[in-house]
């Protein structure tokens, strides 16, 4: 069956295509039958009987519009053409084969003639580039496929739809301004024609962050032109000129001037926004000048007082005047401030966040919210735990607060991110702030939470029995179990800990983990309960950390966060430990008792997709390191529930900064040299 599913697909694709192969094949008949496929049409006999232009509709073939359609000029162009073929089987695909064969006719049929009637116009005027081009004669389906490229970037979901429109416009743009050949021309004008249509370029209605990012593209494209005015000659609308001739530390520093600036738009900043403006300002001011001066001085006059090339500098000066109408249309978007404060002015402290707890409880994470590194961000009675890394706001687990207002909460926190020119995320967030996040948000699965219900508990039966063994042996061996605070224990027994915790850390060649894996220190909080496990001797063979959980002004369970061991001590000691503890907490009334999520170990389907094959493939590099996967199938024993775990993040353009940015908080004293020996074991363990 599986072999034949590819080939099916392939079939049941290709017959809702028809009128994309069937062009495809006419265009390929037509080359062979021509010979263009192998030798440049435009030298053939027949060239001139079915190429548009003006002067073909001047002399009255007025049949070349649809004629010069199914030809192509040169072999190189069939390379080219072909996989623009896409844009035309996309729309045929998603819209059916009426809409495609009407996009491609009717955006063909008016670029040529409306290019036809531009020309003409133009060429009435001491125009020369118009003058030139008017006496053109061409061949293609170029506008007709570029007309079904627009019409399927239509199609696109926000904000993807956006960001092709940027790049396609400012393709077609620099293609006319710079080389400005009929068929760029054409082009330009087919795609106009569908964007007027369609009315599907909105760059208000995006995120903040989505017209920031399209602003630092935006700027480094233009910074990129103005290299290839350096590199190459101009032939565009507004004059023929040679390659610049100029100082590469000229190029070199300019460039460096528009990443800072465009580095900062992406930020957000005001200053960086009012700097473009400005420059915009002077180039429309400059181009004035020159249509004014030009008649009056001739243009060899005018670009000997300047020392430039005039043709380059109204064709970058036209760029940046198009590019000036899209940031003051979104100049709402770069107001950000520098390490801006989220949230209410006057930021909780972790001891209100405790309070809140308390008081409104949390999920079984909610504890890690309280330990140092975390900042918050108030929004009512809600309180969003974050921290700053990489240009990323990274939120740890749900907001923290009534029930009633998360929803609200998440989406508060979301705007102030943006606002402040963060990448907002939220990681091991819950089903509730999963159904919060705006449409369009991407989610990935990044643990499952392992929940044991403490209810009745009772370890019998044979799916307890490794369980009711450890207990069973711990028994027979004298080992002691308690439940404490580490204030509680003597000094001894807190260098035991001690020391088991640096015995732990210096095995993995990396320091301890940090963001949802708490340490000694965080262990420290009286409100948090160590399990011990003590042998006859006195020594403590192992210990745990439980995290309390709140819910309804009571705790109603725990999270359980460290588990360490003593090298040759009890061997089942954390199966003891974790079964001794969920005994006791079910005895005193608890509801549930979390094992938390082991990151990177969730199992995914087999169509979960790129992403879920990215995370298992890291999952297996950091295996020999952290032993995730392990862990995951240890916490198996107790039989948990599962309740998914999310980091939900804006789209895939964030991830690499979120990726950053988490490295950093699970990592955050990690040096160079410590990622480099953890990499040296990974090589080991992997040959």
């Amino acid at each position: 069956m599986g072999k034949n599913t590819t080939p099916s697909r392939a079939l049941g694709a290709a017959k809702r295509i028809p009128v994309t192969l069937g062009f495809a094949a006419a265009v390929l008949v037509i080359g062979l039958l021509t010979g263009s496929l192998w030798q440049p049409f435009t030298a053939s006999d027949l060239f001139p009987s079915v190429a548009y232009g003006l002067p073909a509709l001047g002399a009255g073939r007025w049949w070349t519009p649809v004629t010069g359609t199914f030809f192509v000029g040169s072999p190189w162009l069939f390379l080219a053409g072909f996989p623009a073929l896409a844009g035309i089987g996309f729309l045929e695909y998603r819209r059916g084969s009426r809409v495609a064969a009407a996009t491609f006719a009717v955006g063909q049929l008016f670029a040529v003639l409306a290019a036809a009637l531009l020309l003409w116009g133009g060429s009435l005027l001491p125009w020369t580039w118009a003058q030139q081009q008017a006496d053109v004669l061409s061949v293609g389906p170029s506008a007709g496929l570029f007309a079904c490229i627009a019409a399927a970037v239509a199609l696109l979901p926000s904000p993807w739809r956006l960001r092709a429109w940027t790049v396609l416009l400012a393709c077609l743009a620099v293609a006319l301004f710079y080389y400005g050949s009929l068929p760029d021309l054409e082009r330009l004008l087919a795609v106009g024609l569908v964007l007027g249509v369609t009315r599907s370029l909105r760059p208000q209605r995006v995120n903040v962050r989505e017209q920031r990012l399209l602003a630092f593209v935006v700027l480094c494209a233009l910074g990129a032109i103005e290299i290839l005015g350096y590199l190459a000659p101009m032939t565009g609308p507004f004059g023929f000129s040679a390659a610049t001739s100029g100082s590469w530390i000229d190029v070199a520093v300019n460039t460096v001037i528009v990443l800072v600036v465009a580095t900062a738009l992406r930020r957000g900043r005001r200053w960086a926004w009012i700097i473009v403006i400005v420059y915009v300002a002077l180039n429309a001011v400059l181009v004035l000048l020159l249509i004014m001066v030009l008649p009056l001085a001739g243009l060899p006059g005018v670009e000997a007082d300047l020392g430039a090339d005039v043709t380059s500098v109204l064709a970058s000066s036209a760029l940046w005047i198009v590019a000036g109408a899209y940031f003051v249309l979104v100049r709402g978007a770069f107001r950000a401030r520098p390490r801006a404060q989220l949230g209410a002015s006057l930021a909780p402290t972790a001891q209100e966040v405790k309070t809140a707890l308390h008081a409104d409880g949390g999920g079984t994470l909610s504890w890690m919210t309280t330990w140092e590194g975390m900042s918050y961000a108030r929004f009512g009675s809600g309180i969003v735990a974050y921290q700053r890394r990489s240009g990323v706001a990274l939120a740890l687990a749900d907001p923290i607060g009534p029930e009633a207002e998360r929803a609200q909460t998440v989406r508060a926190f979301i705007e102030a991110a943006e606002a402040a020119g963060l990448a907002p995320c939220f990681f091991s967030a819950g089903e509730a702030t999963h159904a919060a996040v705006p449409d369009g948000w991407r989610s990935i699965v990044v643990a499952d939470d392992t929940v044991v219900d403490l209810p009745g508990l009772q370890f019998t039966g044979k799916a307890w029995s490794a369980v009711r063994t450890s207990l069973n042996r711990a028994q027979r061996e004298g080992m002691t179990f308690r439940l404490s605070r580490l204030s509680d224990e003597s000094w001894g027994v807190r260098q035991q800990l001690s020391a088991i915790s640096d015995s732990w850390v210096g095995e993995k060649g990396l320091p301890e983990m940090g963001f949802t894996l708490g340490t000694l220190h965080e262990a420290a909080d009286p409100e948090v309960r160590l399990a011990l496990a003590v042998s006859p001797a006195g020594d403590v063979d192992g210990f745990l950390s439980w995290l309390p959980v709140y819910g309804e002004g009571a705790i109603r369970g725990w999270t359980l966060d460290l588990m360490r061991r003593r090298e040759g001590g009890f061997g089942p000691v954390m199966e003891y430990l974790i079964g001794a503890s969920a005994q006791q907490f079910s005895n005193e009334g608890a509801a549930v008792m979390s094992l938390s999520g082991a990151p990177l170990a969730h199992e995914y389907p087999a169509d979960a997709g790129v992403i879920a094959d990215l995370q298992e493939r890291m999952a297996a590099m950091l295996e020999p390191v952290y032993g995730f996967a392990s862990l995951h199938r240890f916490k198996q024993k107790f039989h948990p529930r599962y309740e998914t775990m999310y980091l939900l993040y804006r789209d895939e353009a964030d991830l690499t900064r979120i990726g950053a940015a988490l490295t950093r908080a699970f990592l955050p004293h990690a040096t160079l040299r410590q990622f480099a020996a953890a990499g040296v074991d990974l090589v080991r363990q992997e040959h």
